[in-house]
């Protein structure tokens, strides 16, 4: 029952967090501080990933790279502002879903490891039974040992004797 819940509310979760992504994308661009911080974060970004593709593709790199327009620039940075929430939010809930496994295992583990201590000392109770009805029985046996062939016959004949007796009376 608690399964689906979770899972609902985790794609829930992913899909409000576009919304305000969208919504921090829109406010980035408009204040002053903010969006020189993303002008430059967009710029760094640029030319890491030119130098990353000239490298793939064997072009030089030792070319200076142009800088993006502040317009194109500002977009760039609030679309990886936008990308880098949704990631961040779907991240937290891959995380919280691999924890909430983890410790569902963790008690399956625990209810198997009790279950195999009670076996185990179920097996140790029964194996000390069969040791004292092992015992019980090599005394049995030393009884007849004891009394002889003539002392078995005896011990039958009055336990038969015993039995007439208790029948007549």
């Amino acid at each position: 029952m608690a399964l689906p819940l979770v899972k609902l509310g985790t794609l829930a979760l992913k899909t409000i967090s576009k919304p305000i992504a969208a919504r921090l994308k829109a406010q980035a661009g408009l204040h002053p501080r903010f969006r020189q911080s993303i002008i430059n974060i967009a710029q760094a970004n640029h030319r890491f990933t030119t130098t990353l593709q000239r490298r793939i593709y064997g072009h030089a790199t030792d070319v200076e790279i142009r800088p993006l327009n502040e317009e194109k620039a500002v977009q760039n940075a609030v679309d990886l502002i936008g990308e880098l929430f949704v990631f961040s939010v779907a991240g937290a809930a891959v995380i919280f879903e691999v924890q909430r496994s983890a410790r569902s295992e963790a008690r399956k583990e625990a209810i198997r490891r009790q279950e195999v201590e009670e076996l185990r000392q179920r097996d140790d109770e029964l194996a000390k039974e069969v040791e004292v009805l092992k015992r019980k029985l090599q005394e049995l046996e030393q009884v007849p040992k004891g009394l002889g062939l003539s002392g078995v016959f005896k011990s039958k004949q009055a336990s038969t004797e015993g039995d007439k007796s208790a029948k007549q009376s």
